[in-house]
């Protein structure tokens, strides 16, 4: 096949940032995505209805020359009241869940994954039918922190068993069979996931560009992804968390965690999915199982990409902010076509 057309790209986990950085990654995913789910983690965090409509017309001006739609999120907290959720309910699409300093601006995050310190916030949302995104991990040893979360998203699941409920960037074999335990569980995974393990990033030389949170995993864990993405598994749904950070953040002492894969994600998926013969999945795993889970109609954007070569630029620019992307200047086989 030498051309294939990806209608209306769900992105369902994404970070833009805000002001400049804001200004230099939103129109990198609203010229392709028809519409995203967009990270409450800025500081401080988004947990009022000011500040998410605040954001939300940010991120418009951002991208006011692309038909897209930002789908919003609320920071979760324990003390929400089931009036204010209703009050906001129409202007999100979900509320997301961070474990107290767990990942980038989450130190305002939930301190106890006990069920019943969340039960007031979980109640409200199950009667509301208000979605619940979680990061999945714990403090424990960084490999098997997603691993040692398990128990946790069995529990909220078979506790609320009316709360849909969203795996975050899943990393492992484990979160994949869960998924076929509760009929409530569903999961988003990222690009940099289904491509890379611990060794890309340190077995040789280290590579800051690679680190994230959750951090890469096992080739077996990596291979169990890439069978249930390929095969657009009905309750999994593409999800880039694609995380920006300024170039000297990242290539310095502290490396920050994240991997920016948003200009990229559409060609390198096709490519992946062209490799391993499931073209015919692509636009399920990366659209119609996220309509569907969420219940919503995404805006018809056609999107087509030709088998032709796209060199990846070094980085993306906007005054004073520098990033680079996955894969900076590597060879990719397709190409948006212009």
């Amino acid at each position: 096949m030498q051309t294939f057309t990806i209608n209306s790209a769900l992105d369902m986990h994404l970070h833009l940032r805000d002001e400049e950085m804001l200004k230099l990654v939103a129109p990198l995913t609203s010229k392709t995505f028809a519409a995203a789910l967009i990270m409450p983690n800025l500081v401080p965090p988004v947990t009022t209805k000011e500040a998410l409509l605040g954001y939300k017309e940010r991120i418009k001006e951002a991208c006011k020359k692309d038909d897209f739609e930002p789908k919003m999120t609320l920071f979760f907290k324990n003390d929400y009241s089931y009036e204010f959720l209703k009050d906001i309910k129409d202007e999100i699409i979900a509320l997301k869940l961070y474990p107290a300093g767990i990942t980038t601006n989450s130190e305002t995050g939930v301190s106890s994954m006990d069920v019943e310190s969340l039960r007031p916030t979980l109640e409200s949302m199950s009667k509301l039918n208000i979605p619940l995104c979680i990061h999945g991990e714990t403090n424990g040893f960084v490999m098997d922190r997603e691993k040692e979360f398990m128990p946790i998203y069995e529990s909220i699941a078979s506790s609320f068993p009316d709360l849909k409920i969203i795996m975050e960037h899943i990393t492992t074999k484990d979160a994949v069979k869960l998924l076929d335990k509760y009929e409530n569980l569903y999961a988003t995974v990222t690009l940099h996931h289904l491509l890379i393990t611990l060794d890309d990033l340190a077995g040789g030389m280290l590579k800051p560009h690679l680190f994230c949170k959750p951090i890469a995993k096992r080739p077996e864990d990596r291979s169990a992804l890439l069978e249930a993405a390929l095969n657009a598994h009905p309750k999994l749904m593409f999800g880039s968390d694609s995380a920006p950070h300024p170039k000297h953040k990242k290539e310095c002492c502290g490396c920050a965690a994240g991997v920016f894969t948003s200009p990229i994600a559409l060609q390198v998926l096709t490519e992946l999915f062209d490799k391993n013969n499931k073209l015919e999945n692509l636009n399920s795993f990366i659209s119609l199982n996220a309509q569907r889970i969420y219940n919503f109609k995404a805006k018809e954007k056609a999107i087509k990409l030709v088998k032709k070569e796209f060199i990846v630029p070094d980085a993306y620019r906007y005054n004073e902010e520098i990033v680079v992307p996955m894969f900076a200047g590597e060879s990719l086989s397709w190409s948006i076509e212009e």
